[in-house]
């Protein structure tokens, strides 16, 4: 009988010019969480494709349960108890929990041959309830949180009595909170026989849950180590093959005269009695908890939503922006969460993506001067250092961390004074992290105002000139950031403690 249950033994993966595995190494046992870190690109999504049948290895051996295994599709994966929780669930938002965990597994009553679906209903609440979640199976499962829709997921996984459970960056979209329930799910699961393997960008999730980690790197296997043998720096070096001695490059940046300032905004039910001011050359944090209001007050401030009362006020001039062709014409930029369903048009060419926000910049007589669309996305693909092949390629083809930079650039399009930027580095990778803080360091320099939405700590500490922390709506505190820490930050966050220090001129 073999230690592992699964085993990856020199797996090779071609594509067109690409080699996306390249004689990679991976094994995990019964009771274990096995986590998988690396860069973007790193070739963790192809090796999470190669186990489920998305794709065959063009060399290499995959053994399970000690015995050679041949993975042609999807159902050779499911029959051997491979499952996969992604995280963009893929699931039907119109059918029910109960239809979303046995859809194409349903249970016939052997008289009628209709599906029974008392029965259903009644396994479903059961194995949520292994799952330690109570909400009822018949409701339709668009109407459910991320975090519950992953619930359902493992629920359907463990319907089909599947042995190895991938669960592909599961905490990215979910709060603090939920990233703790979602911890001990998973440690349940280990508890009860399952082999997890956990890929995760976070090193919170590895330290956290991992009994070992593997590290791949430009499409190779690195390394793999036990929990207590890695430490963070080593982990970042085997990821990105140097060391980030300076993984939050600030830079000492003069900051210059207010280019915006809001006077008692609020809007109902969302925000309430929000003041702030921005300077040039100043990078502003907005943060708090999950639900604060921060991403509702940068939407006002770009036109996506309308506040009710207050006033808002650019280089000393009042403004009301009704709509964000508005903000952008007046010189407001917006790089918001989702860059999926907002940012991006994800099957759109760079050049086109990059166009988007100022078509009338390269247009004449109503006529799209394509040659200078091109040239444009070109020199701003190059000043931010986007990986990609071409200004051809599709944005659906790039990594986070360069999807990133194609919607920083479509920003750079126009004649912006202020940029704000909602979780910019939300599911990118830490050498993609550290690009992305040197961008909004360059922009600085050049005079930019800019607000940054996060929920990261280190990198609001690490990157800031001032804080402002948001607890249910309102402002609890502004704190100058070279004079406070982070366990004051969570203070003001929770609501325990009010400190405000207006800005230095």
């Amino acid at each position: 009988m073999s230690e592992y249950i699964l085993e990856l033994k020199g797996v090779t993966k071609d594509f067109p010019g690409v080699r996306a595995l390249d004689d990679v190494h991976f094994n995990v046992r019964t009771g274990e969480v096995h986590s998988i870190m690396g860069e973007n690109g790193a070739g963790k999504s192809t090796f999470i494709k190669i186990i489920t049948g998305v794709y065959t290895p063009d060399a290499g051996e995959i053994i399970y349960n000690g015995k050679p295994a041949v993975i042609r599709n999807t159902l050779d994966s499911q029959r051997l108890g491979i499952a996969a929780i992604y995280q963009h669930v893929t699931s039907y938002p119109d059918l029910s929990v109960t239809e979303n965990i046995f859809i194409g597994h349903e249970k016939y009553n052997p008289y009628t041959r209709r599906i029974a679906w008392k029965e259903l209903h009644a396994r479903a609440a059961e194995l949520l309830g292994q799952l330690e979640s109570s909400f009822d199976p018949r409701v339709r499962m668009g109407s459910l949180s991320i975090a519950k829709q992953q619930i359902v997921e493992i629920a359907k996984a463990l319907s089909v009595n599947a042995r190895v459970i991938i669960m592909d960056e599961p905490t990215a979209a979910l709060t603090n909170r939920e990233s703790e329930e979602l911890y001990k799910i998973t440690e349940n699961l280990k508890n009860n026989g399952a082999a997890v393997i956990f890929i995760s960008h976070r090193m919170v999730d590895m330290f956290r849950l991992a009994d070992r980690v593997t590290v791949f790197r430009d499409a190779k296997y690195i390394n793999t180590w036990n929990r207590d043998e890695i430490t963070h720096e080593k982990l970042v070096k085997a990821m990105v093959g140097r060391e980030i001695t300076q993984y939050f490059p600030k830079r000492n940046v003069h900051i210059r005269d207010e280019v915006l300032r809001a006077e008692h905004i609020s809007r109902l039910g969302y925000f309430r009695d929000i003041s702030f001011s921005l300077h040039r050359g100043e990078i502003l944090a907005f943060t708090g908890l999950v639900g604060a209001g921060r991403t509702e007050v940068c939407e006002a401030l770009y036109g996506i939503t309308q506040y009710d009362e207050g006033h808002i006020y650019l280089d000393g001039e009042e403004i009301q922006i009704r709509h964000p062709k508005e903000a952008i014409d007046k010189g407001i930029g917006y790089l918001p969460e989702d860059r999926h369903g907002h940012g991006l048009v994800m099957d759109w060419e760079l050049f086109k993506n990059i166009s988007l926000a100022l078509l009338e910049k390269f247009s004449r007589w109503k006529f799209i001067r394509e040659d200078d669309e091109k040239k444009s996305a070109q020199e701003l693909g190059d000043k931010l250092e986007i990986k990609a092949g071409t200004v051809f390629d599709k944005a659906n083809t790039l990594s986070g961390g360069n999807q990133q930079k194609v919607i920083v650039a479509k920003l750079l399009t126009a004649d912006l004074k202020v940029i704000i930027l909602d979780e910019p580095t939300k599911g990118v990778d830490v050498g993609a992290k550290t690009a992305i803080f040197n961008i909004m360091g360059e922009l600085a320099e050049m005079g930019y105002g800019i607000i940054m939405v996060s929920s990261e700590m280190p990198e609001v500490l690490g990157v800031s000139d001032r804080i402002v922390v948001m607890k249910e709506g309102r402002i609890s505190a502004v704190l100058n950031t070279e004079e406070t820490t982070q366990e004051e930050i969570l203070h003001a966050a929770l609501g325990e403690k009010k400190k405000v220090i207006s800005h230095a001129e």
